[in-house]
């Protein structure tokens, strides 16, 4: 069962429970998935709809983050969505996962002592490995505390 069909599940749910918040943030998450298949013009692969699901997580905290302090009528309304949208989200890799990764690909770079310069080489080998897996800012912080 794919998401779409998962989060429209859920939604009857939200709607039958009369609880407005979930299912409007079910009802933004599904036209979200809704509207990649359209333009895709076939299903969404499992990374795909992690990938949707990911980027609706990333621009609701980027809402967060832009509300006033005052507004706390919307931070109430981000927090409970991005929740949401969480439930559906891919399990991210932990710190000690992506240091796995990371040793990977030194190993298959020949890279012993990684300085400054391989940053570039390692990430360009690391990021697709990782991509929908890992937040890109720790797979980053990860690096950067490597190379120090």
């Amino acid at each position: 069962m794919g998401k779409i069909e998962e989060v429209r599940g859920e939604m009857v749910k939200a709607m039958k429970a009369k609880d407005k918040e979930r299912k409007d943030s079910l009802s933004a998450l599904l036209s979200a998935l809704k509207n990649k298949a359209i333009d895709k013009r076939e299903d969404l692969t499992p990374e795909e709809e992690g990938q949707v699901i990911l980027k609706e997580i990333k621009q609701a905290k980027e809402s967060l983050e832009m509300t006033p302090a005052d507004r706390t009528d919307l931070i109430e309304e981000y927090q409970k969505r991005i929740a949401v949208f969480e439930e559906f989200a891919p399990k991210m890799m932990d710190e000690t996962e992506i240091k796995a990764v990371i040793d990977e690909v030194l190993a298959t770079l020949g890279i012993d002592t990684p300085t400054a310069k391989d940053k570039g080489r390692i990430m360009k080998e690391l990021m697709p490995k990782v991509k929908g897996k890992a937040d890109g800012k720790l797979v980053n912080q990860i690096v950067g505390e490597l190379l120090k």
